[in-house]
């Protein structure tokens, strides 16, 4: 068999792909003896039959993988004392300071905001960083009137601790016991009940699952794709409705935080977080049951030449490599090219006679 015979052949059946440049080899075969790159020209009858134009372009290698609508930071909330759950916390709700979490033996526990979780009962003449973040929540709630917001539990404080009690039908001990509040950095959403109404609980027990109130996308990466994962690395994400929003990478995740049985890293891959542009109202509406899709962009190529992968050449000859024809009028020639990167049928091609807007032959569709 002839070399020319040999490449249209190749070229009948789709072409082969090179390694780094994803080459798809024409099946127009090569043109008169000009296809190693000399330039020479041919005729009328040898047009090939489709063309299509040198573009200047974006490429862009993506990846798309299934998500999953979440929260962000879950974490477990946990019993601190003995109880039997007279109210269950209610799966959904968004809660604020002040409010009830569930009740235990018939008293709320409240959730407060602050850094550091509750320890110890507080009272008069305790000293510490849990009294400071007290007093803030307390001020903040209205009953601080005459506290001086300080790490000393005082007199005032006793009072004030007293004056929120009543509001709450309590006992006005003018003490904060372990089992009244938890504390957590701010709004919760609660996104699992995990002690039902009538519960037993004991210390140590989840009680329910809250996250934070910042929606999220949760997506399932395979362990090769670790590049994708990091931090800021830019996506878009397919909300259940159709809409798509912009979203950047936070991280990876516990698979226990994301409702998995194993490591961050583990042998199903790696679940990333992905924060949303513009936040709750991003989600607002839609159902956060159903799957979304992240695309991750893993390389992108702004403002280059690129042609259909089926228009660039294999050219014969001791040099090789690969080649563009030329379609001027009734007359065509080769030219040889440079090829890079390929996304989405097209591939980049650069070299001394690339030019955007020329006419270039290639195979038929």
């Amino acid at each position: 068999m002839k070399r020319r015979t040999a490449l249209r052949t190749l070229g009948a059946v789709t072409a082969a792909a090179v390694t780094g440049g994803a080459v798809l080899l024409g099946d127009f075969g090569l043109l008169g003896e000009g296809a190693d790159g000399s330039g020479a020209a041919g005729k009328g009858g040898d047009l090939p039959p489709a063309t299509a134009t040198v573009v200047r372009t974006d490429l862009v290698q993506s990846k798309t993988v299934d998500g999953t609508l979440d929260f962000a930071q879950r974490r477990p909330v946990k019993a601190a004392v003995d109880g039997t759950v007279t109210v269950a916390a209610t799966e959904g709700r968004t809660l604020t300071r002040g409010q009830a979490l569930y009740e235990l033996n018939d008293k709320p526990v409240s959730l407060l905001y602050g850094p550091v979780p509750m320890f110890r009962e507080m009272r008069t003449g305790d000293r510490g960083s849990d009294v400071l973040q007290l007093e803030r929540n307390l001020r903040d709630l209205g009953y601080g009137t005459g506290v001086h917001v300080d790490p000393r539990y005082d007199k005032d404080t006793e009072a004030a601790v007293e004056r929120w009690q009543k509001s709450l039908n309590r006992e006005p001990t003018g003490r904060v016991g372990r089992g009244d509040v938890v504390f957590q950095p701010g709004p919760v959403k609660v996104v699992s009940v995990d002690a039902a109404l009538a519960d037993q609980v004991g210390p140590g027990g989840t009680v329910l699952t809250v996250a934070s109130t910042r929606p999220v996308v949760r997506a399932h990466l395979e362990q090769t794709d670790g590049a994708l994962t990091a931090a800021g690395t830019k996506v878009e994400v397919t909300l259940p409705s159709g809409r798509i929003v912009a979203g950047r990478v936070a991280g990876t995740v516990r698979p226990e935080a994301a409702g998995s049985a194993a490591g961050a890293v583990s042998q199903e891959g790696i679940v990333v977080e992905v924060v949303l542009d513009g936040g709750a109202r991003a989600v607002s509406g839609e159902d956060a049951r159903a799957s979304a899709s992240v695309k991750f962009v893993s390389e992108a190529r702004r403002g280059v030449l690129a042609v259909p992968v089926e228009a660039v050449l294999a050219l014969r000859g001791e040099n090789g490599g690969y080649g563009l024809q030329i379609v001027q009028g009734t007359t065509t020639r080769t030219i040889r090219v440079e090829t890079g990167m390929t996304a989405d049928g097209q591939i980049e091609v650069s070299g001394a006679d690339v030019k955007e807007g020329l006419k270039i032959g290639m195979a038929a569709s």
